[in-house]
Formats: structure tokens, sequence, C-alpha cells
């Protein structure tokens, strides 16, 4: 095998290692069609992000790829400070807390939901032969209670609602103490009251200064916890906007987004968001 030149290594590209996701000129091709791209995207450690757009926008494939869950068809992927290509993905994702409806599927519908949260900080669905200790159980008691699924400690995955699903999920995603955590979706399934609870407790995750960077997927303002500090807008793969959430989140972005006139409202840190009513001159931010 040839040596590798000096030029050619002083010149592969770097990260910044405050930057636990970086993306430049990234695309997603699949079956000829571009799914995502070209997006450029950087992701800082104290940052709690919200990525929202219409089905179809490629919010999903995003994630897949700052979760190192898939490879980029073109540019560079940094994730966690190391290049996606370039690194083994199985270490890189024991750091990543991710909760979604491919890992959700993986889950065996006799697994005990104790088991489920305890086996996470070993990287593994479920408990096998393995022995935990009481700090194990401890901190898996604590992050239940706090996603309010405390009561659900000796049911099994089988007999849990969609939405007692998703708490759980973010439990165990949560236990792994990660550097990243990624959610896609984790207040969708649940009634009034549960998406309440969760939405403040994410809050006041968001708010924390020792939490991981989040990043989010939602399809609805409304499922926006206070203190998420940016948000990118994505339509058929592509920016629309990006940035504080703000100045992303206005009448005018998300009525480009989709494609309809949508008004906009923000009362004690959320998000609301409705069609706009006819004779009201168009969308505007309110």
């Amino acid at each position: 095998m040839g040596r590798v030149s000096r030029d050619a290594v002083d010149t592969a590209p770097t990260t910044d290692p405050d930057l636990l996701v970086d993306f430049r000129d990234v695309t997603f091709v699949r079956d000829g069609r571009t799914l995502v791209g070209p997006v450029t995207w950087q992701v800082e450690l104290d940052e709690r992000w919200v990525i929202v757009g219409p089905n179809g926008a490629g919010k999903t494939t995003l994630i897949r790829m700052a979760s190192a869950q898939e490879f980029p068809t073109a540019g560079t992927a940094f994730v966690l400070g190391e290049r996606i290509g370039r690194t083994d993905m199985r270490d890189l994702r024991a750091s990543i807390g991710l909760t979604s409806s491919a890992v959700a599927q993986r889950v065996p519908d006799g697994e005990k939901v104790g088991d489920l949260v305890v086996s996470a900080g070993y990287a593994i669905m479920g408990r096998w032969r393995e022995e935990y200790d009481e700090m194990d159980y401890a901190q898996a008691l604590e992050v239940l209670e706090q996603v309010g699924a405390i009561h659900l400690m000796d049911r099994t995955w089988g007999t849990l609602s969609d939405g007692e699903k998703k708490r759980v999920l973010i439990a165990r995603a949560v236990m792994t103490n990660p550097e990243l955590l990624i959610m896609d979706e984790p207040a969708a399934g649940m009634d009034l009251g549960g998406r309440e609870d969760l939405l403040a407790y994410l809050g006041e995750l968001a708010l924390d200064p020792d939490a991981p960077a989040i990043v989010m997927i939602t399809h609805h303002l409304e499922e926006i916890p206070p203190g998420f500090t940016h948000a990118m807008l994505l339509d058929e793969g592509e920016i629309v906007a990006q940035g504080l959430i703000e100045d992303v989140l206005t009448a005018e972005n998300v009525s480009k987004a989709y494609h309809q006139p949508i008004e906009v409202s923000v009362d004690a840190g959320r998000y609301f968001a409705r069609r706009a009513r006819r004779g009201r001159g168009g969308a505007h931010r309110a």
C-alpha cells in the first residue's frame, strides 16, 4: 500500500471540538432521488434545536445522519468530532441518545420497562444475564420518574400505549448520559395531559446547563418545549430557514415551508400555529 502524503493529511477536513454536529453541503440520495440537501448545519454544545417541516421534508433522514445511522451520499459530516465514514459508527452511536419509531420497533413485546431502561447504559436492548448494581437501578428509577413513567416500571413493552412507549424511550435515551440527544416526534401519539407533562420535562431539560445538546423533530409548533434555542425549517429536503428560533419560526417562513398562509403566535415561550383566516391580509407574525 502506498504512503499517504503529508499534504493529503494536512488538507483533510477537520472540525471545531465545540460542534457536536457539523454538516457541510451534505446530501442524501436514494434510488436517484435527493431526499436531503445540500445542507450545511452546525449544532454547538449548549444548543437545543427543533427541526420542523411537512411530511416528506427530509427531517427523519437528516437526523438519521446526525445520529450516525446513515452515511451521507455527498458532502462532509462530523458528529461528536468524528467524521462519518471515517470512524466506527457503533462507538459513535453509543454516545448518542436516540428515540424514534425505528428504535421502538426493535423492542420485544415481552421486555419489562425497568430492564429496557437500565440496560441502556450497557448499549444493549433489554436485560439478559448481566447483573446491575443499585446505582444503575436508582438512575433508571430517577429518569422514569422525570418523564412521568415511574408507574410503568414493571409493565411489559407490549402492554404500553404509543404515548407510554414514547416516554420510556426518552428515559432509555437519557439513561446513557449522552453527549447528544436526538428525538423524533417525542410527543406524537400522546393525549393532551401526557403531552403537556412530557413537554414540561423537556423544557426543564432544555434549560439545564448540564444537559446534552438536543435535536428534536416535530410536525407541530405546539409541541416545541420552552427553552429551545434554535430551529430549522425543511421543505422537500432543502432548508427554508435556520438559526435562532425566534428568527426562524415566523409566519412568513412557516407559510413558505407549508405552502399555505400560516399565522404564528408565541405565548409564555410556547409556539402556536394555525391557518390564516380569510380577509386577514395573509399570514403575519403575531
